[in-house]
């Protein structure tokens, strides 16, 4: 009976998503709702988990995640990103110029959310295939196969910073971990793929001129190392907090304590958007006004993906409450089928029904949340894992895939030939580096 609920849940929340064409969240909502009346649970405790489900989630997460779309909004307003492209494209040259892009949309992608980066970053693309005379499909994809692994391994980007927290991750580890499984993934996915693709032609790529950075008359453009700092500023500082514990005193508790306060995730992001603000705003000739106003766009920019996030939270809660955590834990561990490999299988069908990444992830997590509180996986490696799964079948249901589409003028069968190709390779070779990774620290 209890596997019947949740199979008619998730079966439910697909339909409601895809079908029904009802929000994300308000279908996490009435899917909730619908779970724990069929389980039993008693009216008054539903409500409670309704309210606890949202508040436990947000908690943790609703600073992070704002304060990373800030840092994103910035970066994306004061032509670091641009920078910071120029810069690696002129450093590879022509020859490794997939490589150049690759890297670029690396470490555009850490701060910028997917979306944002998109749509930035591939008039750039553009750009360079009228220079050069190269195919913008065989140059481009290896920037938007970096964009996209960014978007499901790394922090702080919405889906991974969620599932630290409902798996209580490290988000230090995560992102260490997270960093050494995305650069197999980027490298085979982006330049190696991109390679079997010099005969897919996008019917407008004659129509973007060479372009440079435009931030207006009235503000400068950040310098290029300055531009790369403010981006990968708070990977810098989680990096350094999560590997100072083993290097320092370990006796000196004040000093550990100092330490664990400065790399804490959501002080980090704080440092960041000031550094930010200084950096790429009131250095640049920018007013504290106008700085605002850009955090202020991110704010709105992110509110709907923190109303699903909120919808995902009651989901887990609900089922944890209810008892079904637990029942379903005992039956996914009888299964002869490794516990990441099966995150990585759930979280992929669920992507392939639904099409958002991180409904996807957030939705598998509610369901798997027991494999790794049993103390079995390392919930670092639960976390990538799901992400890695968040990224398969990206297909005509997903929105990437018609952006990609409609951006470049390809056909559904060329689009399918390149970018859901790419997604899968990225997904797959994800899964092998998690599963490598847990053989070794295992």
């Amino acid at each position: 009976m209890i596997l019947t609920v949740i199979v008619l849940s998730l079966f439910l929340l697909i339909v409601l998503i895809t079908q029904a064409k009802i929000n994300a969240f308000l279908s996490f909502l009435i899917v909730s709702v619908i779970s724990g009346i069929l389980l039993g649970m008693p009216l008054d405790r539903l409500i409670l988990a309704i309210e606890k489900g949202i508040g436990s989630v947000m908690g943790s997460l609703m600073l992070i995640l704002v304060l990373g779309a800030m840092l994103g909004k910035i970066v994306a307003d004061s032509g670091a990103a641009e920078r910071i492209a120029a810069v690696m494209v002129q450093l590879m040259g022509e020859k490794y110029i997939q490589w150049g892009l690759m890297l670029t949309g690396f470490i555009v992608g850490i701060p910028l959310f997917y979306g944002v980066g998109f749509v930035l970053l591939v008039p750039l693309i553009f750009s360079i295939s009228y220079r050069y005379k190269l195919h913008a499909v065989y140059i481009g994809l290896p920037m938007l196969a970096a964009l996209s692994v960014t978007h499901g391994f790394i922090p702080p980007h919405p889906s991974p910073v969620a599932l630290v927290a409902l798996f209580h991750a490290d988000m230090g580890v995560t992102l260490i971990y997270g960093l050494l499984i995305a650069t197999p993934a980027i490298i085979i996915g982006g330049p190696i793929f991109g390679m079997t693709l010099r005969n897919i032609r996008p019917k407008r790529e004659l129509f973007f001129k060479p372009v440079g950075t435009e931030v207006g008359s009235d503000y400068r453009v950040p310098s290029a190392w300055i531009s790369f700092l403010a981006s990968l500023f708070p990977v810098f500082l989680l990096i350094i907090g999560t590997v100072l514990p083993y290097v320092i005193d370990t006796d000196n508790e004040k000093l550990l304590s100092w330490v664990k306060f400065i790399s804490n995730p959501t002080l980090v992001m704080l440092l960041a958007i000031l550094f930010a603000g200084y950096s790429l705003g009131i250095k640049q000739g920018r007013s504290i006004k106008s700085i605002m106003e850009i955090f202020d766009g991110a704010v709105r920019d992110i509110a709907m993906i923190l109303f699903i996030i909120a919808g995902s939270g009651v989901f887990k809660q609900v089922m944890e409450d209810s008892g079904v955590s637990l029942a379903l834990a005992n039956y996914l561990q009888t299964l002869p089928i490794h516990p990441l490999v099966l995150a990585w299988l759930i979280t992929a069908v669920i992507r392939g029904c639904i099409g958002s990444a991180t409904v996807a992830a957030l939705t598998a997590a509610g369901v798997l949340l027991p494999l790794a509180t049993g103390g079995h996986i390392h919930p670092s490696l639960m976390v990538l894992a799901i992400g890695a799964g968040s990224l398969m079948f990206s297909h005509v249901n997903d929105a990437g895939f018609w952006l990609f589409k409609e951006y470049f003028g390809l056909s559904v069968k060329d689009t399918l030939l390149s970018w859901s190709i790419m997604e899968a390779i990225v997904s797959v070779v994800g899964l092998l580096a998690v599963l490598a990774l847990d053989m070794i620290i295992t």
